[in-house]
């Protein structure tokens, strides 16, 4: 992987279009949180098989004076949301995909209005000039996008993506129109707007304008763990971000090999990413205690569980629609930034006005009566979006990190966390490292929490150490090996904050090479 240095700020994303995009708000003056709306704004217009306004965003932000805090821009359920009807279908988990039922009010524009009142410096109208330039004039269809755009292009409101290929122009005027109502608007012009009215109108008594009148984005402290001589922050729940912090603090707990390509490393990995979430299902809530979930007791009881052999846990696997992107500004200020349409093109339903298409975060609901994360109206589901970051002892920015990957996201971050401060790699190295991820009964990315599994299956991308195999299968794992830089590990990036040689903080960003379009962009 190229080494991509700065010290004046640094963006990575999967789309150097995006990243661009960012770099070009910080120089303006911009802020990080400025460059993050922007890139975000462009891959709203290029991604949407993975991300979109049409879903949420979580995001930590770091720098800023303070300890780190979480940005939680998730919507909840519609005042029409009724468990009853779902159960007396004869359902026992939410649908995945061609339900408005599995459609939370999305809440990414929420939260770009939230983070920019309080840390932006550019008006909302040059933040979003790119993505709705890019919308208007088109954009080349990126390799991921044009492998994907056939599975949805029948849908209507999809009419953009029908017969595109490798370097398609494609145009999204209502994308457009909608970005300029948000520009000029604020958050009216999206709630309250084309998008809004569509929404009650396709969702069928599950939306009313009334649902959308408050916004939905919170700042909440954000919650660490101290390790490796460092502290590893993440979102609070609804996020799942405790698992990456729970399975880091277990592995400093019964230690790790000094050579990550032991495969005694990859075990104790993979035993605490099981370890840390055997029992998401039955906790993770909006109202789930995050203390209680890192509490001492439970995380050493977990700890102390871990064998030599492989145990028989139910696991997660990978897959999603999810991206990720860092950015760090020259002031310090740093953000690690998830936003995703929950699986792929999300619900497979297109707001016909705007031609947005709609998130089904709302998988992440029970429908066990009484249970904490039921689908009720007015609550948040469990959510997958784990944004992270690094701090020093001292409290300075170390680094910011992220990924894609939907249930394995805490499994990928818990690699790339150790491998950055354990094994000291560099972020390019960590980057590009052959990763693990875990699957249960089926590949289904959000499903595999409500099964059982004797033996987990493991997956290993291609370019892991060979010793990994034989050593897992020695140990009781179920192993299968996947292609070199699979899309089963996520896609991860991260921008590491050093010392430079001769002062002043130096940036070191890498995105993901299993995207071959991203960047990171330095300046």
């Amino acid at each position: 992987m190229p080494i991509r240095l700065a010290y004046r700020g640094m963006v990575t994303s999967v789309d150097q279009i995006a990243s661009a995009a960012g770099i070009e708000i910080l120089n303006e003056g911009g802020s990080a949180i400025d460059a993050a709306i922007a890139t975000n704004a462009v891959l709203a217009v290029t991604t949407q098989h993975q991300c979109g306004i049409g879903g949420d965003l979580i995001a930590v932000v770091a720098g800023h004076g303070g300890d780190p805090v979480a940005m939680i821009a998730a919507g909840r359920a519609g005042s029409g949301a009724d468990p009853d009807r779902l159960r007396r279908e004869g359902a026992t988990a939410m649908p995945l995909r061609g339900d408005i039922r599995s459609v939370t009010i999305p809440g990414c524009v929420d939260g770009w209005f939230a983070l920019h009142e309080r840390f932006g410096r550019l008006p909302m109208t040059r933040l979003l000039q790119r993505g709705i330039e890019y919308a208007r004039q088109g954009f080349a269809a990126s390799p991921l996008l044009a492998a994907r755009a056939s599975t949805v292009e029948h849908l209507p409101g999809a009419e953009p993506y029908r017969g595109v290929s490798l370097g398609s122009r494609v145009v999204r005027e209502g994308m457009a129109r909608t970005l300029e109502a948000i520009a000029a608007e604020g958050r009216a012009g999206f709630y309250n707007g084309e998008f809004g009215h569509g929404l009650v109108a396709i969702g069928d008594g599950e939306f009313a304008l009334e649902d959308f009148a408050a916004p939905f984005a919170e700042f909440r402290d954000a919650i660490s763990v101290d390790v490796w001589g460092h502290r590893l922050w993440a979102a609070p729940p609804p996020s799942q971000g405790y698992l990456t912090l729970a399975a880091a603090k277990m592995l400093e707990r019964i230690g790790l090999p000094d050579d990550p390509d032991d495969p005694e490393w990859a075990h104790r990995v993979i035993e605490a990413a099981k370890h840390a979430g055997y029992d998401r299902e039955a906790v993770l809530s909006e109202v789930a205690d995050a203390d209680a979930l890192l509490g001492e007791q439970r995380i050493n009881e977990r700890a102390d569980a871990i064998g030599g052999t492989s145990s028989m846990l139910m696991v997660p696997t990978a897959a999603g629609g999810t991206i990720h992107l860092n950015v760090v500004d020259e002031d310090g200020l740093a953000v690690s930034f998830t936003q995703s349409n929950c699986a792929g093109f999300g619900a497979f339903i297109v707001e016909p006005n705007t031609g947005v298409f709609l998130h089904n975060r709302g998988l992440g609901f029970n429908l066990v009566p009484g249970h904490p994360a039921e689908y009720q109206p007015g609550r948040r589901p469990p959510h997958t979006l784990s944004p992270a970051a690094i701090t020093s002892a001292d409290g300075r920015v170390r680094a910011v990190l992220g990924t894609m990957g939907a249930d394995s996201q805490p499994q990928v971050l818990l690699q790339l966390a150790t491998r950055l401060l354990h094994n000291e790699e560099t972020p390019e190295a960590a980057i590009a490292a052959g990763r693990f991820a875990l699957a249960g009964e089926t590949d289904e990315a959000f499903a595999v929490w409500r099964g059982t599994v004797a033996v987990p299956r493991v997956k290993l991308e291609g370019q892991v150490p060979e010793a990994w195999v034989e050593g897992l299968l020695a140990r009781g794992h179920t192993v299968e090996v996947e292609e070199p830089f699979s899309y089963y590990g996520g896609h991860a990036h991260v921008i590491a904050c050093t010392d430079g040689p001769n002062g002043g903080t130096l940036l070191r960003g890498a995105a993901d090479p299993r995207v071959r379009n991203s960047d990171a962009i330095g300046r």
